[in-house]
């Protein structure tokens, strides 16, 4: 008898070498996604359980909607969506996609899945869920203009990396976070190679309303009753500012440990910008 893991705001299922990971959202009868989760983020933290119980997995097979370069990028495992040296015949673990807002990562070797039914869904208010999805839908139009400072796609994704997977510089026993590429002196930094450890303690914590909230969330922050900010501590010395995942009910106090998990943060020129968010430790 396997048992439901909350994992990563997430509720996931295991056996053996495959998993059932899912929203903990329900709305008019169907599991839905979260304020800031989609396949994507789900995805992310799937490979991430798997990836901490021991598994060993290079490249995975990967199926729209999923964003094949932003799980690279946050996990370090590629696929052929977006390496075309990869052989799809290589390639040992999949990830599909269910009708609702569910996932299984599977190695290929297994034929069959049978998973327990997740227990812990919450029901999501109706409302609450269309008014956040209309929100995202015109947040991600072709015709939306983002009233947020203006970050091109390839800008974003050049220090994508190291803002979804917390890999840091070191420099004399130092760690440096988020990553630059020259000190005070003018030096060239060395390229980030060393993950920082995800845990971090908060030393401060802002909700700004909804009216003064910055403009790129100017749709969804009426909606979720402003935006909540945490600047916290890692044990190796870095420190910054993250957004509180979105769908949590979480009164951040100063000394609380945090986690990390990477959810949706705004969008610009149709593009979703990715990035973590903080989530209370139990």
């Amino acid at each position: 008898m396997t048992s439901t893991i909350d994992w990563q705001g997430y509720l996931v299922v295991q056996n053996d070498m495959s998993m059932l990971i899912q929203s903990p959202f329900m709305c008019r009868g169907q599991v839905v996604y979260g304020a800031d989760s989609d396949a994507t983020t789900m995805a992310i933290a799937g490979l991430q359980f798997m990836l901490s119980r021991g598994h060993s997995i290079q490249s995975v097979h990967l199926t729209e909607p999923i964003n094949a370069e932003i799980v690279g990028l946050a996990t370090g495992i590629d696929s052929p969506q977006i390496n075309e040296n990869i052989a799809t015949s290589s390639v040992e673990w999949d990830i599909l996609v269910g009708d609702e807002a569910t996932l299984v990562i599977a190695h290929n070797s297994i034929e069959r899945y049978e998973f327990d039914q997740p227990v812990g869904l919450v029901e999501l208010e109706e409302r609450l869920f269309d008014d956040l999805n209309d929100a995202w839908e015109k947040e991600t139009a072709l015709a939306h203009v983002s009233q947020g400072a203006y970050v091109s796609h390839s800008q974003y994704l050049e220090g994508a990396r190291a803002r979804l997977s917390l890999a840091s510089q070191r420099l004399d026993e130092q760690s440096i976070w988020p990553p630059r590429q020259m000190d005070a002196a003018g030096l060239r930094l060395p390229s980030p190679s060393t993950a920082l450890v995800g845990k971090a303690t908060v030393e401060s914590w802002t909700k700004l309303s909804a009216a003064g909230a910055p403009s790129e969330f100017s749709l969804r922050a009426p909606i979720l009753g402003g935006i909540q900010t945490v600047f916290v501590r890692f044990e190796q010395g870095p420190a910054g500012v993250f957004l509180l995942a979105d769908d949590l009910e979480y009164q951040p106090k100063i000394g609380d440990a945090v986690d990390f998990s990477v959810r949706k943060i705004y969008a610009q020129e149709s593009f979703i910008r990715y990035g973590l968010k903080a989530f209370p430790v139990e």
